[in-house]
């Protein structure tokens, strides 16, 4: 099933040309830090799943069907991973400080979906920020825009 989906999306969302292993698997690591925003909070309910949907479709110009796909993958990736660090490496080896800070954003954007923020996805969210280099006062501003968007 897995090989099924991976071959979907690789014959879906890859560009041609060599650079489509990285942008696959960077897609796949943004999402994944997405899902465990929403995971993070032990009652995640539709309305994240929905709002990671839209957002990783808007992000990474995506349909709605490659998106889905993108999210069911980055579950998957997240069910078996040991840690965050693998999704965490990826970005920070190959996106830069803003990317990396709209990726924040999107993630509190994900925590603010419900219209409240529990402990636990404030503590995750503090993790990420500092495993991924961002400055304090960067992130609140984050927090901020997405709590008002």
């Amino acid at each position: 099933m897995i090989r099924a989906i991976k071959q979907f999306f690789d014959d879906q969302l890859s560009p041609k040309g060599g650079a489509a292993p990285q942008r696959h698997t960077l897609e796949i690591a943004a999402a994944a830090l997405l899902f465990e925003v929403s995971r993070s909070n032990r009652d995640a309910d539709e309305k994240e799943r929905e709002k990671i949907t839209a957002l990783i479709k808007r992000q990474f110009s995506l349909s709605e069907e490659e998106a889905e796909t993108l999210l069911n993958l980055a579950e998957q990736e997240v069910n078996t991973a040991t840690s965050m660090h693998q999704f965490v490496s990826l970005i920070n080896d190959n996106w830069s400080q803003q990317q990396r800070l709209q990726l924040v954003e999107l993630m509190w954007q994900v925590a603010y979906a419900d219209d409240r923020l529990n402990d636990h996805e404030v503590h995750l969210m503090r993790k990420i920020q500092k495993l991924l280099y961002i400055p304090h006062k960067k992130f609140i501003a984050a927090k901020l825009r997405a709590r008002d968007e």
